[in-house]
């Protein structure tokens, strides 16, 4: 039967502008992006959904090869609802195969414009450039497993869980090969994770799926980057990832931070060595935002084929 949720979570659901995305990577960590799932979702299947590109293809390989994942609606700004609460979604994602203009049309373009605003269209410039960007884009449909609400933000006091009972804490990972110190200068990441308004840690449960927990940045040294949570942390060491990000309406001049890294939980708290880094800061211009992603539309979608038709040949 399919889950159901109480109002309270819908309608954070249906009013974020943003979400976090967190799935598993082939080593049994956890990367966390943002997304933004513009309200979709089918209450009476008990299923939520977000959008992404061909040209993404490493997200949508990683999501193939192991389909749990994890939806966090973490923040309120620019979206339809000023409810308070923190609701974190897990299950198995279904990547549609190819784009259907007919979700595209009927589906994605209002929910994507009641957000959004209107698309840009011309059929000299516009219509061509942003063809992969509009066109291109496939539903990730998620079956709801569990859905977890937290009437306060930052996930303080009891959780109300909806579906399959609550993970147990998953064991300690071996470290890596490379060692699990810090491979980046931790306090250089940490004032970049600071200067943004959202921040959130990712790792693999006990149950396979992704945990999306949000942090903040307590302090960093050599050691590595001091975490703060005001939900209890899964104790032991494992590879996790960490997103930081900002945005204004309608996603115009957003900004991110990503890293993936080692996670130690003990007696004096959450310790995070930082071992890969991401970032990108979008232009506060809906033109020259819509340039840019055009741009890397094309340039993912022809390396998505290339990188098809080379895999088909050795096969």
């Amino acid at each position: 039967m399919p889950i159901t949720w109480p109002d309270e979570a819908d309608e954070i659901i249906t009013g974020d502008l943003t979400a976090a995305l967190a799935y598993v990577t082939p080593a049994g960590g956890a990367v966390v992006t943002a997304v933004a799932p513009i309200g979709l979702r089918d209450r009476d299947a008990g299923t939520v959904s977000f959008t992404t590109s061909l040209g993404l293809g490493r997200k949508l390989e990683r999501i193939a090869r192991n389909p749990r994942v994890a939806l966090a609606y973490h923040a309120r700004e620019h979206g339809f609802t000023a409810r308070p609460g923190y609701v974190l979604v897990q299950g198995d994602a279904k990547p549609a195969r190819e784009p259907d203009r007919h979700y595209i049309e009927g589906t994605l373009k209002p929910q994507a414009t009641r957000f959004m605003g209107p698309p840009k269209e011309g059929r000299l410039f516009w219509d061509r450039w942003l063809r992969e960007y509009y066109q291109d884009r496939i539903p990730v449909a998620v079956p709801v497993a569990r859905m977890t609400f937290w009437p306060d933000a930052r996930c303080a006091g009891p959780p109300d869980v909806h579906g399959a009972p609550a993970a147990g804490d998953p064991p300690s990972q071996d470290e890596p090969a490379k060692g699990a110190g810090p491979r980046l200068d931790s306090e250089r990441a940490a004032a970049r994770l600071r200067a943004l308004d959202h921040c959130l840690l990712a790792y693999v449960g006990g149950d396979g799926y992704p945990d999306v927990v949000p942090v903040e940045v307590a302090g960093a040294g050599p050691e590595g980057i001091r975490l703060a949570a005001e939900r209890r942390l899964a104790p032991g060491s494992r590879r996790a990832g960490l997103l930081a990000h900002s945005y204004r309406p309608k996603l115009i001049g957003l900004a991110a931070r990503q890293h993936t890294g080692w996670l130690t939980i003990d007696e004096q708290g959450a310790l995070y060595a930082p071992h890969t880094d991401a970032g990108f800061r979008a232009p506060a211009n809906k033109t020259l935002l819509l340039l840019g992603n055009g741009f890397l539309a094309k340039r993912g979608l022809r390396r998505a084929r290339r990188a098809s038709a080379g895999a088909a040949e050795r096969a």
